[in-house]
């Protein structure tokens, strides 16, 4: 494994919904993707649900043989469908729900109401934020405090540690224009609420896209153990988590929710 850098194999977990077992995979362009843990036949899949992997990278479409893979979120109890299902994928749709019963009945998974679907729009702890840095938004996987460093102890471990660390510089809730990509469309005379590190320093806004903590970030030879979970925004695709008030409390080093 070379350093701070991934094996190119899944890294199993658990959806924060269901429970049930997920593999993340990086996609072409660096991002991950949670997949189905087992291959389907094609035949039963939307094409556009299709995913292969090769080299231990997962690309969209299939690759020609009758089996593929296909995102978590299209199977997911807790979500609604993203495509039009077949019979065969509600069935295994079924089969989660009931293994979510089951872990739930055990006391082995207890659901986050957190993570419902409802638009944010005012001026609450946002379950994703908005990040600025590099010159680049990105969304976050989780409330900037929450965000965890995803570099491997020397115990094997992951490292247990925040990346918004007490004795860093952190960045400055702002109202700003939700802005455009090239080839986007554009929210018109919209503010949202962006936790903007574009003050700092490239070594300090380059740790936050490594997502790790003040130490690892300088330790040349720890690797990743899980993938950073920043998204490029969009702004039409994640119109959910704009915020449009700025935060009402004051976090640690900076204005935050």
């Amino acid at each position: 494994m070379r350093p701070a850098g991934l094996l190119r194999a899944g890294q199993s977990s658990r959806c924060r919904r269901c429970g049930n077992r997920i593999d993340f995979y990086q996609r072409a362009d660096h991002r991950p993707i949670a997949l189905h843990p087992t291959e389907l036949a094609t035949v039963h899949v939307p094409e556009p649900c299709r995913w292969h992997l090769a080299g231990g990278i997962a690309y969209p479409h299939g690759d020609g043989s009758p089996w593929c893979r296909i995102p978590h979120a299209v199977l997911c109890p807790r979500r609604i469908p993203l495509c039009r299902t077949s019979p065969c994928l509600e069935a295994l749709r079924r089969q989660l729900a009931a293994r979510t019963r089951r872990l739930t009945d055990a006391g082995a998974f207890t659901f986050d109401p957190t993570l419902t679907n409802s638009p944010a729009t005012g001026a609450d702890n946002p379950i994703r934020p908005v990040v600025q840095m590099l010159l680049c938004r990105y969304l976050a996987a989780s409330p900037v405090e929450h965000l965890r460093c995803v570099a491997r102890t020397r115990h094997r471990h992951r490292c247990a540690q925040p990346v918004l660390a007490p004795t860093a510089p952190a960045g400055i809730w702002r109202l700003l224009p939700t802005g455009s990509r090239r080839g986007q469309l554009a929210l018109h005379d919209v503010l949202m609420a962006v936790y903007d590190l574009g003050h700092l320093p490239y070594s300090e806004q380059l740790r936050w896209r490594t997502q790790r903590c003040p130490r690892h970030a300088v330790t040349s030879g720890a690797a990743d153990l899980a993938l950073a979970g920043w998204q490029p925004f969009h702004p039409l695709v994640h119109t959910a988590h704009i915020h449009t008030d700025v935060p009402r409390h004051e976090a640690r080093r900076g204005r935050g929710w």
